[in-house]
Parts: structure tokens; sequence; C-alpha cells
């Protein structure tokens, strides 16, 4: 070490050195974050003074108006970070910047995994933001002096990140603390007003301070603030009016309507944090990029950390618009460090749980909202029922559907309201899924269903394949597929009218029985089963899939993606009072008996929304046996 009159030349520690090099070569991948970095060690600076003259007001020296200040020198190549915060004495200079943390150099080190990602979020429980200077600058000039020092008391710090750094006892007239960049040749983009601006817009905004900046054009003077110095979150909800709140959510989101609803929630306890979450009015263009993730504002101590955090809200809720601000993460965390944090845990279960509150409040309170709401982001919130088993019970309340009671297309059905339309005698609640609404209405497995007056949800959406798929039962009713299993409505009465109709004779059992294995032969392994339906009253058969076989609408999903589906049969139902079954009960011909069970069986499968595998077959097959009749 090398002394000279309040001069010193320092060594880093190896440590030190490492971690030098770990900053600027590997953990810090966004540059622009050195700003802030510095921006945030300056309020923090500011903080302390404020605390301190709680009880020392003569800390203020004649200099109360508190402030950060960016500056910039194009000819020095010079960015600088001033605060006329509580500032630091040479020693604490030596604490607090020439070595890594008051934890000690040992005790970081041991703490590193090896995974970059991972040790980058130890950065900021130790301290050391500050040396993402040195992503920008070859050289660092610190000069600070402690609040209540004289002014020959003032300390200039200075390293170009290597080995050493250099200490010197220097006169500084006011208290605080200025950062000065030396840039690197490649990084002239820090070296403009407007470029600077945007930076601490975006990361800073709300810091509580004001962050000044010379004015910019051939006329201005002085310094002019460039961040709104009041993070909105943080006020109180009683100070606050709706259209502040509506104002904010549209600087935030650069969207020009207003949200349809917002939450503002602040949890203090064992950890503390703010919620501020908006629901949008409208769907962006993206909301069906699930890679796209930009809805959430992660905020720790009001400094912007990062944008669309997927582990602050799941993907099913990715319409959500909004702030989380943490008093306790670290400054630098990660994303890949989030996932493995149990205070974001709480904090994901608190944002969605309000959210979820939100929407419910909406449906139940000013359901012309929760319409237009459903409209745009209905869809999204279906893939709840897989994403998020654990409020799957809330969500189910929260579905509209379209169903045989509407007279259009319209989702406003929920299951609240199926259930108490529900038929005396019905114990289920029924739904098909099919590849579009008139696919679902027209359907031939609704005719019981018309004919005993049950409703039927129809689900037609590509994501509907969830609703039977992930949720069994609600309210304590099961709910099944009309296309699944057997169906069992002999309890409940046919609507008005129907029973008068006259029905056709039906073959005897032994006679059903008789047909049913000719049919069994005819179509061999293309089907599982033939039986006689319970679901057809006006058509002559239908194909149905076993109570825990896959959904077909379900199965052609997986097929369109590439995914693979087990083999599985169908079974055909045949109505024995139908013209046609009767028909063919006695038909001699076995190969015209075979030809008509086949056509039976491409006709059921083109009501299922299937295609044929051989249609020229199927048609050929028709003509043959109209041109026998």
């Amino acid at each position: 070490m090398a002394v000279e009159a309040h001069r010193e030349t320092m060594g880093f520690q190896a440590e030190v050195k490492k971690l030098l090099d770990l900053m600027i070569h590997s953990l810090y991948s966004n540059k622009e974050i050195f700003l802030r970095e510095l921006i945030s060690n300056a309020s923090d600076a500011i903080d302390h003074l404020r605390f301190a003259m709680l009880s020392d007001a003569g800390l203020h020296e004649d200099d109360a108006e508190l402030h950060i200040r960016v500056s910039y020198d194009k000819e020095a190549r010079t960015v600088t970070i001033s605060d006329n915060g509580i500032g630091m004495t040479r020693d604490e200079v030596v604490e607090n910047i020439g070595t890594i943390a008051k934890s000690g150099t040992n005790e970081f080190f041991q703490s590193l995994t090896g995974d970059q990602q991972k040790d980058a979020s130890l950065i900021g429980q130790f301290g050391v933001g500050f040396y993402s200077s040195f992503v920008v600058a070859d050289r660092v000039t610190l000069v600070t002096r402690k609040a209540g020092e004289p002014s020959d008391q003032g300390v200039r710090w200075e390293s170009e990140g290597h080995g050493e750094y250099v200490l010197e006892t220097i006169d500084k007239p006011g208290r605080g603390t200025d950062v000065i960049l030396h840039l690197r040749p490649d990084e002239d983009e820090f070296l403009d007003g407007y470029r600077l601006r945007e930076i601490v817009k975006k990361y800073s905004d709300h810091i509580t301070v004001p962050i000044l900046m010379p004015a910019e054009g051939e006329e201005a003077q002085g310094d002019e603030r460039i961040n709104r110095a009041s993070a909105l979150w943080t006020r109180s909800r009683s100070d606050l009016t709706a259209e502040d709140y509506n104002e904010f959510y549209k600087h935030l989101t650069l969207d020009v309507d207003e949200p349809l609803a917002y939450v503002h929630s602040r949890m203090e306890g064992t950890h503390e944090y703010i919620l501020l979450l908006y629901i949008p009015e409208h769907a962006p263009f993206d909301l069906w990029n699930r890679e796209r993730r930009h809805g959430i504002k992660l905020y720790v101590r009001r400094v912007f950390i990062m944008d669309g955090s997927e582990q602050l809200m799941p993907s099913y809720l990715r319409f959500v618009r909004g702030v989380v601000d943490s008093n306790d993460l670290p400054l630098n965390v990660s994303r890949e460090i989030l996932q493995q944090n149990r205070l974001v845990d709480n904090m994901r279960s608190s944002a969605v749980k309000k959210v979820l509150g939100v929407l419910n409040d909406l449906s139940t309170k000013e359901p012309e909202k929760y319409a237009t709401f459903w409209k745009e982001f209905g869809r999204t919130l279906k893939e709840g029922l897989a994403e998020d088993h654990a409020n799957q019970e809330t969500l189910a309340k929260l579905l509209r559907f379209a169903s045989t009671q509407n007279a259009g297309d319209e989702q406003n059905v929920s299951l609240e309201d199926y259930i108490g339309r529900m038929k005396p005698g019905q114990e289920k609640i029924f739904f098909i899924t099919a590849d579009s609404y008139a696919a679902a209405k027209d359907s031939p497995l609704l005719e019981i269903f018309k004919k005993k007056g049950v409703e039927v949800l129809l689900l037609s959406d590509p994501v509907d394949y969830l609703f039977g798929t992930e949720l069994h039962e609600f309210n304590g009713k099961p709910l099944q597929s009309v296309v699944k299993g057997a169906i069992d409505l002999s309890k409940v009465e046919d609507e008005p009218g129907t029973e008068k109709q006259q029905e056709e004779p039906q073959p005897s059992a032994n006679e059903i029985d008789a047909l049913i294995e000719r049919l069994k032969k005819a179509l061999g392994e293309q089907v599982a089963d033939v039986r006689v339906t319970t679901r057809l009253t006006t058509s002559p058969a239908c194909l149905v899939v076993g109570e825990y076989d896959i959904d077909p609408s379900l199965q052609r999903i997986l097929k369109a993606v590439g995914q693979s589906v087990p083999s599985m049969k169908p079974i055909l139902e045949i109505n024995p009072t139908h013209a046609i079954i009767r028909r063919i009960k006695d038909e001699e011909n076995e190969q015209r008996f075979g030809d008509w069970a086949n056509v039976l069986y491409d006709q059921s499968v083109l009501s299922m929304g299937e295609q044929l595998e051989n249609p020229v077959r199927f048609v050929s097959r028709l003509n043959d046996l109209l041109a026998h009749l």
C-alpha cells in the first residue's frame, strides 16, 4: 500500500477481483440497469438522511430540497449520478465500496452456487449493486461527504475495476455522493439525454425523491424533474380517487380506455408488499401469445425490477395489468430466484385471490361489466381449470356458457344458473363439446334432452375440452358429457306435449338382440360395442365413447397438434324405432346388410364432426343402397 498525504492506493482482495469479473462478464446482461442500481443507492442514501434528521435537524446543512441528479458530458464521456443524501465517511467508503459487504467476502463466495443466474441474486443481498457501474465504465470515480462532517472531510474513491482502487481525502462543499462513470468506448448510447431519460422513466419513475436532469433544448435552462416522484400504489386508498387510479392505469399500460376494475391492497405482517392490479376492458392483440409476458411490473422498495414476471401471475390471468411492490425481496432478484422464493409464492397466491375476488364482485354486482370481461377474456380464464387447481371452485363459478336454453350462441349461463333450472329427477350437469356452436346445438345426441327439456351446455371453444377433463362436479352435482357413457333420464318427465306423439313400434327384445349381433359382425373392429340408445329419438344411430375414454373433440385437438392418442373404439348406439333400423332388421342379403351397417357408422362419424377415412367408399355404398330401394 502506497501512502501520500491523505491519499492511498489499496489493493482489492482476490475475492473482490473475482466479483468484479463476475459482474462485468456474467451477471449483468442488461447493461442499462446500472442506472437503476445507482439511482436506487442514491434514493437509499436520501432515506437514511431523512431518518437521521429526525434526531438531528442540522444535518440538512441549509440544503433541505432532497433530490437525485443525473447528468452527462459528451466531451469527457462521463455520466454522473449525484444525490444530497447522507453521504459517507472515509471508513464507510472502505467498508461499503471497497469490500463486498458487511457480511464479509468469504461468506459471500461460500454462498455462490456456480449457477450464474442464481449467483446474481446474491449480489443484491450482499449490497454491491454499485459494481454494476463497471458494466459500462472502464473507470469509476466516487466523491462523497457525510452529512454533518466538515467540508474538508470529503472522500474521493476511484478504480478501473482491476486490482486496486485509490482513496483520497478532499474538500467537498455539499453533503452526499457523486458517482462519475467514465464510459467505455462502445457505450455512446448513454451519452444521450433522451436515452437516459427513457431508462429513468422505465426503472425509477416512482422513486419518491425528484430525479433531475439538465433541461434539453436551445432555450432550456437549469434542471427539470423527469420522474413523478410519487409511487401512487404506496399512498392510502382513502387519499386516491377513481380518476387517480384510472390515470395511473393509462400511464402504466398506455391504454386509452379506462380499466373495467382494479384492486389496491397492502399486505402487512411477516412480509410487506403492495398490490395494485387492473382488469382491462379490451384484450391486447397478443393475448394468445402465451410466451409474451408484460402484465405485472415487479418493484422492490419502489425500484422497478422486471416486467411481466410469470411467477407473479399465472398464465391464465396474463391479461391482468398492474404493480407488485415488495419490501423484502433483494433488488437483484432474478426470474430464476423468483421460482424458488416462498415470499413470491405468497405474493402470487394473494394476487390471484384478489383478482378472482374482483371478478366475482363484477359477476354478482355488475353483470354488464362482467359480460364485457367474459367476451374479451373468458377463453383465457377457462385455462385456469387446468393451471390452478387450488382456485378451481372459484373459477368454476366465474365460467359462462352457451346452452340449449339460449336463443343464440351468447355465453351467459353460469353453472349456478344451470343448477337452478335443473329438472326434477335430473342428477347431473350435462354438456357437449364440438368444433362449432352450430355442430353442438344440432347434434343428434341432444334429441332425448330436447324431449325431456333438460338443459345442455354447448361448448365450442378450443379450450373447452378442459371443462370435462379438469372439472368433475360443481356444488355436489356431477358433470357428464353427452358423448360419453350411458345416459339415464328415466327419472325426468317428458316436456308437456312430447309424450303424446305417436311412437313407431319397437322390435321385440329377441329381434333387437339378433340385430345387434349382426351389426357387431358387420362392423367388426371398427366398434367396441353396439347397443340400444337412450339418447336418440329421431335419428337412426350415433357414436359415443366409454365413460372413461377421451372425449372425441379432445382426441381431434390432440391429433391436430401431433400428440399420440391411445386407440379407442367408439360404441354404436341404434334407435330401434327408426324406419331405417326396422328396415335393415329384415334385410336378408348379408352384403347389403353390411353396406347398411357401414353407412350408419359413417353417418354417425360425420355427425360427430369427424372426417371419413374413405369418403368415396361411403358415397358408393350409399348410392348402391338407394338404387335398390
